[in-house]
This record gives structure tokens, C-alpha cells and sequence, in this order.
């Protein structure tokens, strides 16, 4: 009840200030049959309330290294559940980030999974901050994925090492000249 009364309020915010997506954490759960049993009957609640609203649900696996014992942590395990509950506004959220962590390969992963993303996110691996160093080229990376089609945002999730002003550096080559 207290989940159902959380993805109302949050359709009821996301109404309100026109955003269209709405992620539904699945929170710590350790896994198995009873907990994925239970959260797919909220993400059919969310899904239901959210398309009479026009909106999509996203649902996020997060890494085990940082979040031991999350409900999910693979693209799999989130595109059986999205196949399981069969609702058109049920979607990934993709984090760059925690993919990385989990699986690798991030164009050939986002390639096989594009069609059941809702969003993606990205930040630097390993340590969450800016993504202008790391693990991952991400210049490389937003080349593949405007190659692979997508057209929706792409989302800066990360811990600015510094400052957010001095952090924003990384962003300088994709900002829009004002005209």
C-alpha cells in the first residue's frame, strides 16, 4: 500500500510539472521469486495509473558492487520483467554507469536493448563523477547511439568531483551556440 500510494503521488508530480517519465525504483529486495512477484503487481498498478496520464514508467537495475542486494542488476532481468508485465509504457532506464559495472559492452548492450529503452543516463566509471574520463569514451559512445537512432534525452547522472559550475566543463562541445 505504501508503494501504491508513492507512484500516485509521483504520476500526481510528474502530471503536474508535464514530465513524461516516471522511474519506479525497485529498492533492495535481494532478488527472488516472491520480491519479483510483488513488484511487478505495483509496476502493473503504476503502469495502468501512468498511462491514463500519458506517461511511461522506467524501471532501473542498479549494480551490485555498489548497492548490494538490489532487486536487479542486469538488462535481462528488467526486460523479462517489462515482457512479463506487457505494458506499451513500461521502459528502461539505462545508466551508462551501471551497466558498465555489471555487463561491459555498452553499444553492443544498447544495440541489442534500444527497444525497450525509455532513457538513458550515463556518469563516469568508476567513480560516478563527470563523464570527461574513465573507463568509457563517451564521445565514441553518443556518436553510437545517434548512429543506433535514438531520439530521446540522454541523462548526466554524476557526483561532480568539485564544483556543478566546474564540472560542466565536460559539456562545452555539445552545447548549442546561441543564436
Amino acid at each position: 500500500s505504501e508503494a501504491r500510494e508513492l507512484i500516485e503521488q509521483a504520476i500526481a508530480y510528474a502530471d503536474a510539472i508535464n514530465c513524461p517519465n516516471i522511474h519506479c525504483v525497485a529498492g533492495k529486495s535481494g532478488g527472488g521469486a516472491e520480491a519479483e512477484l510483488v513488484y511487478q503487481e505495483n509496476l502493473r498498478f503504476a503502469t495502468k495509473m501512468a498511462a491514463e496520464k500519458n506517461k511511461t514508467i522506467l524501471i532501473e537495475g542498479i549494480n551490485q558492487r555498489d548497492a548490494p542486494g538490489f532487486h536487479f542488476s542486469l538488462l535481462e532481468q528488467g526486460i523479462n520483467t517489462i515482457e512479463a508485465i506487457g505494458a506499451p509504457n513500461l521502459k528502461l532506464l539505462f545508466d551508462c554507469y551501471h551497466a558498465q559495472i555489471m555487463q561491459g559492452d555498452l553499444a553492443e548492450r544498447l544495440k541489442q536493448v534500444l527497444p525497450y529503452v525509455g532513457h538513458i543516463q550515463f556518469a563516469a566509471v568508476p567513480d560516478r563523477g563527470e563523464p570527461d574520463q574513465g573507463e568509457i569514451n563517451y564521445p565514441w559512445l553518443f556518436a553510437r547511439i545517434d548512429e543506433l537512432g535514438w531520439q530521446g534525452y540522454l541523462g548526466a547522472e554524476y557526483r561532480p568531483r568539485t564544483t556543478t559550475d566546474e564540472g560542466l566543463a565536460w559539456f562545452q562541445p555539445y552545447r548549442i551556440p546561441a543564436s
